[in-house]
């Protein structure tokens, strides 16, 4: 990876936006409620090494994910008369499977949780005050200048149990493990998908490689991008991947992590119906006890598509490249 192309006139026009972020938070990591171990499996040697990855605008909160999000109903008919929920894609009439990355929320309040802090009771507190104290010393003067996403009051709370939905237009869920990931879609009445179901859903009607056929195009999907968020703040990206910051960072081409379902061209078709974001965005946990994620993430190095994999983490490790869909 090479090291990051930075003008004095970049960085400033790039703190003055970090600035108009921090003036949207409420206070010191909080954020208003909105109803609807640090590790990382990216291995350095992965990552496409072309192209220059400049630091972008990175003011997304979730005030803005809010007001953008739409829950799919209606004009997704065949899902429904085949018994599948409105925010699932029927699959062949074997199972359903969420249409987009899941983002969580609360099980009882149904208030959002952040996507950019593990779902854990106790965690995202204990991620904030690290990483408000690390990003003071890491990284350009830019990265430094990025201020951290904002908590949920309900996040705050030691008592909240995240629950999967499958919306469009929001930043999906990442830092889950997949033990929370698995329970998160067993209080949504789903479940993990099975490595079979995964693939054959991502595969679509043809049953091709990638999403949109048996020959790789780059740019289709999000994935295999040029840039890695945590070169960009904090010119490693082998380093500080519990950093809450690393979904919110744009390179040069535009945002790493995109909302659900904004990369059109890649989805996966059923029928009238399609599944978006299988290949890229973010890997997702599939059902097994030993861990595995499939898919890639956006700066992950790989042409695989459907047949991408990992399986070297535990069912217990999170990061903010890993997400969660689930099956039914």
């Amino acid at each position: 990876m090479r090291s990051i192309a930075r003008s004095p006139a970049g960085a400033l026009w790039f703190i003055g936006l970090c600035g108009l972020a921090a003036c949207r938070a409420k206070s010191c990591g909080r954020a208003s409620t909105t109803s609807v171990a640090e590790a990382g499996p990216f291995d350095a040697a992965e990552a496409p090494s072309d192209g220059p990855p400049l630091l972008g605008d990175a003011a997304r909160t979730e005030e803005t994910e809010a007001g953008r999000e739409e829950e799919d109903g209606g004009e997704h008919e065949t899902a429904l008369g085949r018994g599948c929920p409105k925010d699932m894609v029927d699959v062949a009439g074997k199972f359903c499977i969420d249409r987009y990355e899941d983002s969580l929320v609360d099980d009882e309040t149904g208030e959002r949780l952040s996507p950019h802090y593990p779902p854990e009771p106790g965690v995202p507190v204990r991620i904030f005050a690290k990483w408000e104290e690390e990003r003071q010393v890491t990284g350009p003067p830019s990265a430094r200048a990025m201020p951290l996403p904002p908590i949920p009051d309900i996040e705050r709370a030691e008592s909240f149990r995240p629950r999967a939905v499958s919306l469009r237009g929001v930043i999906p869920q990442g830092y889950i493990s997949g033990r929370v990931a698995a329970e998160a879609c067993a209080r949504a009445k789903k479940r993990l998908c099975t490595h079979e179901e995964w693939q054959f859903a991502c595969r679509g009607e043809r049953q091709t490689k990638y999403p949109y056929g048996d020959e790789y195009r780059a740019g289709v999907c999000n994935v295999y991008r040029a840039a890695h968020p945590a070169q960009l703040l904090h010119e490693n990206a082998s380093l500080g991947h519990s950093d809450p910051r690393l979904g919110l960072v744009q390179a040069q081409d535009g945002p790493l992590l995109r909302t659900t379902g904004a990369t059109k061209e890649c989805r996966s078709h059923w029928g009238k119906d399609a599944i978006y974001d299988m290949v890229g965005n973010e890997d997702e946990w599939i059902d097994d006890p030993e861990g595995t994620f499939v898919g890639g993430f956006f700066s992950r190095g790989t042409k695989e598509g459907c047949d991408s994999i990992v399986t070297v983490h535990p069912i217990t490790h999170w990061d903010y490249s890993i997400g969660v869909r689930c099956c039914r």
